[in-house]
């Protein structure tokens, strides 16, 4: 099971159906994923709800003004069928720098951005735009 294609399934559908927020199962990779996020504008906000078990994590949805989601697109690159790893060199640049890659490296989970400056390779888990 792809919990972080998951994740990122669960975004997706919420922002097209206009949804203000969206509950979904916590982890360590997916509050990272939701802190990069957060931090390039892409949701307004986040919080981890612990309970006796995993934990839910409630993603709030960003807007524009005319009532479009910020989030246009959100792919999966990285697979359990097909993981893809990148050198720090390799990782691209998403629609021309409009939208940001992230990575999950030995440092933790970092934009693309990120991951060039510091020399950092790793899966590339998604892109956003």
């Amino acid at each position: 099971m792809d919990t972080i294609g998951e994740f990122l399934t669960r975004v997706r559908n919420a922002g097209a159906a206009r949804h203000e927020k969206v509950d979904i199962p916590a982890s360590n990779v997916r509050v990272g994923i939701a802190k990069i996020l957060l931090d390039n504008g892409y949701i307004r906000s986040f919080k981890v709800v612990r309970d006796g078990k995993q934990g839910v994590m409630r993603v709030y949805l960003k807007y524009s003004e005319k009532g479009r989601p910020v989030i246009t697109a959100i792919d999966r690159v990285s697979r359990p069928g097909r993981r893809v790893y990148l050198k720090s060199d390799d990782i691209p640049e998403i629609r021309n720098g409009f939208g940001i890659s992230i990575l999950s490296t030995n440092r933790g989970v970092v934009d693309g951005e990120t991951a060039k400056k510091e020399k950092l390779g790793g899966e590339m888990i998604c892109s956003v735009w």
